[in-house]
This record gives C-alpha cells, sequence and structure tokens, in this order.
C-alpha cells in the first residue's frame, strides 16, 4: 500500500494539481483532501512512528499557517495554500527547507517565464484556446500549483518515508 501511494498516488495528484492551474487557474479542494487521505493511509501501514507521524503533521500544519497568511495577503491563491501543505504533510519537517527553496526557485522561474511569454502576441496556433488567452492575459495570475507540484516529486524521493517504503 505505501508504495502505491508513494509511486502512483502522491505523483498522479501532483501531476492533476498542476494541469488542473494551468489550464484552469484553480487547484481543487478534492486534491489536497486525497493528498491527506493517502498519507493517512500511508501512515497507517507503520512507516513512520507517531512521533514521525506527528512530526509531519507539523509540517503541514506549519506551511498551512503560513500560505494561508500569504493567501491573506493576497500573495498566493488559496488552492496553492492547500496544496502546498498537503505536500508538506508528505514531505516532513526534515525535507521542508528543500521543498519550500524548490518551489520558491521554480516558482520564480515560472513567473519570470510567463512574463516573457505574455509580452510577445500569442502564436495563433494557439490563440484560439481559452487557457491559453486566459494564462496570457497580464491579469491573470501565476499557476504557482505547477512549481509546488515540481518541487514535491523532486524531494519526495530524498524523504526517510520513500526510503522506508522503497527499500532504499
Amino acid at each position: 500500500m505505501a508504495t502505491i501511494g508513494l509511486l502512483v498516488v502522491f505523483p498522479f495528484l501532483m501531476a492533476f494539481a498542476a494541469a488542473n492551474d494551468l489550464l484552469t487557474m484553480l487547484i481543487p479542494n478534492r486534491i489536497s483532501v486525497l493528498l491527506i487521505a493517502a498519507f493517512a493511509a500511508v501512515a497507517a501501514t507503520g512507516l513512520l512512528s507517531w512521533g514521525e507521524i506527528g512530526a509531519h503533521v507539523g509540517a503541514g500544519a506549519l506551511v498551512l499557517a503560513v500560505t494561508f497568511s500569504l493567501f491573506a495577503f493576497g500573495v498566493i491563491g488559496g488552492g496553492d495554500a492547500k496544496l502546498a501543505a498537503a505536500t508538506a504533510l508528505w514531505l516532513g519537517m526534515d525535507h521542508l527547507p528543500d521543498y519550500l527553496l524548490i518551489a520558491a526557485l521554480a516558482g520564480g522561474a515560472l513567473t519570470l517565464g510567463l512574463l516573457a511569454a505574455r509580452a510577445q502576441p500569442l502564436p495563433h496556433a494557439v490563440a484560439r484556446l481559452p487557457f491559453a488567452l486566459h494564462l496570457h492575459d497580464a491579469k491573470t495570475g501565476i499557476p504557482y500549483g505547477i512549481a509546488l507540484a515540481a518541487a514535491a516529486l523532486v524531494v519526495l524521493p530524498e524523504t526517510l518515508l520513500w526510503t522506508r517504503a522503497l527499500g532504499v
């Protein structure tokens, strides 16, 4: 069960969150809820001690508190805040700094790339796609869920959860 959660469920939900954010500029609540439920199922397999589970829950709670403050000030979207917190639950305190640093760097690169693309006219081939028009609009935000998902997939293989589940 733990291996399926790590190798199938987590990556699928990360990819789904990124694609959904790219296409709709929304990250549905069900993605974060499924991430939390899947973590609970993986944790129930006994891969983590109660203390380690507590540290993982603490990481999620800390990220939720910080990201919801950022959401309240209009810095990030609510879906991004919930996705980051649900992802931190999987990664735990030990790898939280790595996740946040990689997400920040990926988010910065994504922002710069999108701003550069918005400065150019859309090619005719994509100008008819509603999501491309919306994404190209300067009033539209940045689909930061892409950076959050990418950072999560980079960091997860370094975690204790991964090492124990796959016996690496």
